[in-house]
């Protein structure tokens, strides 16, 4: 029985709406990753934000909000917080001398590390109703649904 059964609302119109349903897949799953990050006191934004320069080192802010599709101002913000945490610092750009590039001090990279582990762990816990094949296929067709946007 599932909660729209239990409450005697009926969401038959929403049943078969795929946005409604991804959205409220997303703020299942959110509630997880938010959780893994909030334990070391980072919101899932910044996290991202770390996992992009962890693997990317010397990105400037602007190639980083373009590739989280995030607004350049609130990048701004989002890495002054993660500069005053000690684990984000800002060099100047080889290219261009009036960007800057960012790499994750060693403090940064040990912490960025410890949180995708939690998160990794969070995920695993959180998913174990599906198989690895079916969480693969997930994984895929979302991505198809991120691309279809872009076209």
């Amino acid at each position: 029985m599932n909660s729209a059964e239990d409450n005697g609302i009926d969401y038959s119109m929403l049943q078969s709406r795929l946005g409604y349903k991804l959205r409220r897949a997303q703020m299942v799953y959110f509630d997880v990753f938010f959780e893994a990050c909030a334990r070391e006191g980072i919101t899932p934004g910044l996290f991202s934000i770390l996992a992009i320069i962890y693997h990317n080192p010397g990105l400037t802010q602007t190639a980083v909000s373009v590739a989280l599709d995030v607004d350049r101002s609130a990048m701004v913000a989002a890495i002054d917080k993660l500069e005053g945490m000690e684990v984000v610092e800002r060099r100047k750009s080889k290219n261009d001398r009036r960007s800057y590039a960012l790499y994750l001090t060693e403090k940064g990279k040990t912490f960025t590390e410890r949180l995708n582990q939690k998160v990794v762990a969070g995920e695993k816990e959180f998913t174990t109703f599906m198989s690895d094949e079916e969480r693969e296929g997930l994984l895929n067709l979302l991505d198809r649904i991120i691309e279809a946007r872009k076209k």
